[in-house]
């Protein structure tokens, strides 16, 4: 019961903001709904779900109750418990898995597909469950080796002249894909792997070049490539292998031009086994406020541009 309603009864709170319209008392072992029937049926089977998901030793907390209450209220068919149940990878007490209807879709669509360009606003989980679908691929020996990287390209600020080697002058661009790493596999294993090339963690502009075989390849922020980069790393393609891209379009720190990742979907978009996956801001499972943040921005540049298409047309 303590793991069902979380410190504070925090996750009891979700589920009655999710029903408001039902009254929850909880006494003991017992949990009582009380409402309009049909309301109490959808508060009730929302509780049951969790309920199943605690028996699987699931963890749970807030972004888990509204998912599963979303789930619930637009595919009454569709059971929570098995969608966000499942565990991509387990590490020191710790399981990685998706956590919204949206992010189980996208690692599904990594399963079925041999190139998936996960597109999203930020703490959507794409990199995260990629990555974590790239070290599942290692340890069942489906691949021989993980690549990941991504453009250094500087987020609105002119870092300079760092101080260093050609390694110590990148490694900030890449420290994001490391921390991951740390996460889904042992920090002593992970070095190890790094050094024999088993994992490799590269700027974009090392690709160039090179034919990536039996290797399940991640390219994280994908908005900062230019479509000359876009195309040059997806031809790096071999056999045996899997990519993929990461990026969110809202978010691009490109100087000058277009970015590579705002194109490829019209150019690539009837071929089969590439896949595009869209997440929204209902998949963010970051603070709440992410959520929120994300939404106001969109709706202030749909503002921005309804305005901007009013002026060209005076």
């Amino acid at each position: 019961m303590v793991r069902l309603l979380g410190p504070q009864d925090r996750l009891l709170a979700t589920v009655e903001r999710n029903h408001p319209q039902v009254e929850m008392h909880v006494r003991g072992n017992e949990i009582t709904l009380s409402g309009e029937p049909d309301q109490v049926a959808s508060a009730r089977r929302l509780v049951e779900e969790l309920l199943l998901m605690v028996r699987n030793g699931q963890d749970l907390t807030p972004v888990e109750v509204t998912s599963s209450a979303r789930i619930l209220e637009s595919d009454g068919t569709r059971s929570p418990s098995d969608l966000l149940g499942q565990a991509i990878v387990s590490a020191r007490g710790k399981s990685v898995r998706p956590k919204t209807a949206g992010q189980k879709e996208y690692v599904d669509a990594i399963d079925e597909n041999t190139i998936v360009f996960g597109i999203g606003p930020a703490g959507t989980g794409k990199t995260y469950l990629a990555m974590a679908k790239a070290v599942q691929a290692l340890q069942r020996k489906e691949v021989e080796r993980i690549i990941l990287t991504r453009p250094a390209v500087e987020a609105g600020e002119r870092l300079g002249y760092l101080p260093g080697t050609l390694t110590d002058k990148i490694d900030p661009y890449l420290r994001p894909l490391y921390d991951a790493l740390n996460e889904m596999m042992d920090p002593e294993i992970v070095p190890k792997l790094l050094a024999v090339g088993t994992i490799e963690v590269a700027p974009l502009a090392y690709m160039r070049g090179r034919t990536l075989n039996n290797s399940f390849i991640v390219l994280d922020e994908a908005q900062n490539t230019t479509p000359e980069q876009m195309k040059m790393f997806l031809t790096r393609l071999g056999f045996g292998s899997k990519m993929v891209v990461t990026g969110d379009i809202t978010q691009v720190d490109l100087p000058t031009g277009t970015s590579g990742l705002r194109v490829v979907s019209r150019i690539l978009d009837r071929i089969d086994d590439i896949h595009f996956a869209e997440l929204t801001s209902a998949d963010v499972v970051r603070h709440t406020l992410v959520g929120q943040i994300v939404d106001a921005y969109t709706k202030f540049d749909q503002l921005q541009m309804a305005k901007q298409a009013k002026q060209n047309n005076r």
